[in-house]
């Protein structure tokens, strides 16, 4: 198995680039789960509690800009309703994505089990469609193959890399880990 030097938290350079990406200070950053392809963080995995201790339910959180503000594109053109309709008729796909819901939920809980926000995941699951960037984080953060609308958005989006790093630092990794 090949040494992840993010498995045991992020680096400082890390943690400014994703403060970069945000244009705030990152809250609650337990590890950076995914690489895009220049480099920087694109996907943390946060805490379910924050510092302050608020509950969060999003483990998986899309930082880079550019990936965001191309899946906002692709929600913008009703991808997130189109799947949400797909999810009523299809018992197959319905069931992947109660799959993907409970592995999102397996993964916050292995970090620490947060009575407020027990069986809630993140970006609708397990019933509808409301946030694609989250879906697309999943799939980036736990590989392809684990939630099958995630894997659909990420396969529509623009290679958002091409142009390099959308931070002055990008991180430390290899930049071969991403996808």
């Amino acid at each position: 198995m090949p040494h992840d030097p993010s498995a045991h938290g992020p680096t400082e350079a890390d943690l400014q680039a994703v403060g970069e990406q945000l244009g705030r200070d990152p809250r609650g950053v337990r590890r950076v789960a995914h690489r895009c392809p220049c480099g920087a963080p694109d996907v943390v995995e946060t805490l379910p509690r924050l510092p302050d201790g608020t509950p969060f339910p999003t483990v998986f959180y899309l930082t880079c800009p550019r990936a965001a503000g191309a899946i906002g594109t692709l929600e913008a053109g009703g991808m997130m309703r189109e799947m949400s309709e797909r999810l009523l008729e299809d018992d197959r796909l319905r069931a992947a994505y109660g799959t993907a819901h409970e592995r999102y939920l397996a993964a916050r809980d292995a970090i620490d089990e947060v009575p407020q926000i027990a069986g809630i995941s993140a970006g609708g699951m397990p019933d509808r469609v409301k946030c694609l960037h989250v879906l697309v984080a999943q799939s980036l953060a736990q590989g392809p193959g684990v939630n099958p609308l995630g894997d659909e958005a990420l396969a529509a989006l623009p290679e958002w890399w091409r142009r390099g790093a959308c931070t002055a630092k990008p991180g430390a990794s290899d930049p071969g880990s991403g996808r």
